[in-house]
């Protein structure tokens, strides 16, 4: 079982309960049962929509997700995609995907206002990924305090749509996972909720590799999700799985401390097409599983 707060791992579950509801016989409700946080069916998809360079619009990009046979997509975006937000909601349910989670910029903006009344209107619940402000203050408590309170509406915000908040490492003082882990506690306290959490991003932690395992146990019982990429300490920022040194090391790391939660997959390199990216990190992904005890999950892809 996941070491943390039974709201957190409820509010995953609640979003899987929400798609099987509304999708009935869905494809990817019917994949096979596994214990494997590796399985096919437990991978989102993530940054694929402003990265691909195909520029697919929802219909092709939900379908694409179809063909891979990814069951859940995180939602960033940029400006130019707002009028289809409708959209890509309505193509994801037509193939059958999850809206699993959306990139939420804090602050009120037309584009949160639109997507917060879709997720009403749709009875969605994804988790809503943010990155927390990191001013500066004269303490590291009132650092804290400071940059959590700006967060504090979009917790209740979240409350509101059933929803759970994730803070997002994005590098500096908010992506320092002790940081995350403070402003976290302070607002599962302040708005009264365990639904408040954090997505960790390898691909934007390349400077915590040499704390591993230790600092990965601090944020164990705060996960939300783990979004993978390939990793050689000093080396690219972005790098399909099995093409990092640190790959298997960490995927092993991630399997033994008792996550149980849901796994992304990233394109993230805008010079590729998305399936393409998508395509090399399964393979990848597939490769390296064995090697940590994970063949049965391997032959879910």
């Amino acid at each position: 079982m996941i070491r943390s707060p039974r709201r957190l791992w409820t509010c995953y579950l609640t979003s899987l309960t929400c798609v099987v509801a509304a999708l009935g016989s869905a494809g990817w409700a019917a994949d096979p049962p596994t214990d494997s946080i590796f399985a096919k069916s437990n991978l989102a998809a993530w940054c694929i929509v402003p990265f691909d360079a195909s520029r697919r619009g929802p219909e092709e990009r939900a379908a694409m997700l179809q063909k891979l046979g990814l069951t859940k997509l995180a939602y960033d975006w940029r400006d130019e995609h707002v009028p289809t937000f409708e959209d890509e909601i309505l193509a994801l349910q037509k193939h059958g995907i999850e809206f699993f989670a959306y990139w939420c910029p804090l602050g009120d903006s037309p584009a949160n206002r639109s997507m917060f009344k879709l997720i009403a209107q749709y009875q969605l619940h994804p988790q809503i990924w943010t990155i927390a402000p990191a001013n500066a203050a004269d303490s590291q408590e009132q650092q804290v305090e400071l940059n959590a309170r700006a967060v504090l509406p979009l917790v209740q915000e979240a409350q509101r749509l059933g929803c759970c908040v994730a803070l997002y490492n994005h590098g500096g003082w908010a992506g320092e996972p002790e940081n995350m882990i403070a402003m976290v506690q302070w607002l599962r306290k302040h708005a009264n909720t365990d639904e408040v959490g954090i997505v960790y991003n390898f691909h934007h932690g390349h400077e915590h590799l040499a704390r591993f395992p230790a600092a990965f146990q601090k944020m164990l019982p705060y996960l939300t999700c783990v979004n993978l990429n390939g990793m050689t300490a000093g080396g690219e920022k972005i790098l399909p799985l099995g093409q990092g040194q640190e790959d298997q090391r960490l995927l092993q790391m991630i399997r033994d401390s008792g996550y149980r939660g849901p796994v992304g997959i990233l394109d993230h390199r805008p010079e590729i097409d998305s399936e393409q990216a998508l395509e090399q990190n399964l393979s990848g992904l597939k490769l390296l599983l064995p090697a940590i005890g994970e063949a049965e999950a391997a032959r879910t892809y």
